[in-house]
């Protein structure tokens, strides 16, 4: 991303969870915040926010975006009734769950870049949202910061084990950048946990999904923040062998789990972008 501004990307996201709430019954992702974190000054946008049916992969990347956050708040209720009391956010964006926290003893760390925190505070302040005393905001650009330092500063305990969700962010990292992330989540204790995203490589995608693909991968790239790491599922499992019970699913499973007999066409297309939760 662009350092002296905050994520265009985290906006988009931050757009069409919104506009799941508005526009899709029944509800994948119930998040009663993701329209008032936009305000006022958004509500243009969200309101030209596509929902055109006659493109099916703009509604598909709605569902991924919703079905995402959906799996990480599945999984991390999960590691709170297994004991769990820490949950950090791995590139928050203008994710709400930290505002509508359901775990009084569950302590949420917000980790992203210093000037995309900084945006979202003055959004949270605008628009009256409180900031709750079990948060703690950690900005770190994780390709030049030490994520174990910036959490420790934080007052994360790493004698404890965490969930990690860490949406959104694995495409836009370098190799060298995302490695330093799973040696760090792969040194937490046992029970420790991640749920993350990731896209496949384009070279294995049908020629349509290519083309989804590269019209994706331009308008991120316009917005300063281009795709630049892939993984086909054998290379995400050597990338996480330190884990136990992966669990790594792609559009068939997700549909399933997520989209089952609805009446709308609201569901993911495709093979590229996959959910994995991981487990120390």
């Amino acid at each position: 991303m662009q350092h002296a501004t905050p994520s265009r990307t985290a906006l988009r996201v931050a757009l069409r969870r919104a506009a799941h709430q508005i526009h899709d019954r029944p509800l994948v992702f119930a998040d009663p915040l993701a329209v008032p974190i936009l305000g006022k000054e958004y509500a243009e946008e969200l309101r030209r926010t596509p929902l055109r049916t006659d493109r099916p992969h703009s509604t598909a990347l709605r569902a991924f975006l919703v079905a995402r956050s959906r799996y990480a708040e599945d999984n991390l209720a999960r590691a709170v009734a297994a004991g769990v009391r820490q949950y950090v956010l791995l590139g928050a964006g203008l994710d709400t769950f930290a505002y509508r926290n359901p775990y009084p003893e569950l302590q949420v760390f917000e980790v992203d870049h210093p000037a995309t925190q900084a945006w979202k505070q003055e959004m949270l302040r605008q628009n009256q949202i409180r900031m709750p005393a079990n948060l703690s905001l950690t900005p770190v650009d994780f390709e030049h910061q030490s994520l174990e330092a910036e959490l420790a500063a934080a007052g994360f305990d790493r004698s404890a084990p965490a969930f990690f969700a860490w949406l959104g962010v694995v495409p836009y990292l370098t190799q060298a950048a995302f490695r330093a992330t799973i040696r760090f989540l792969s040194a937490q204790p046992a029970g420790s946990g991640v749920a993350l995203d990731y896209a496949q490589p384009r070279a294995v995608l049908s020629p349509l999904e290519q083309l989804a693909h590269d019209s994706l991968a331009e308008r991120v790239k316009l917005a300063g923040e281009p795709f630049q790491l892939f993984f086909t599922p054998p290379e995400m499992a050597e990338e996480l062998r330190a884990f136990h019970v992966i669990e790594d699913i792609g559009a068939p499973v997700i549909n399933q789990r997520y989209f089952h007999e609805r009446k709308d066409n609201l569901r993911i297309l495709g093979s590229g972008g996959r959910f994995l939760c991981a487990w120390r």
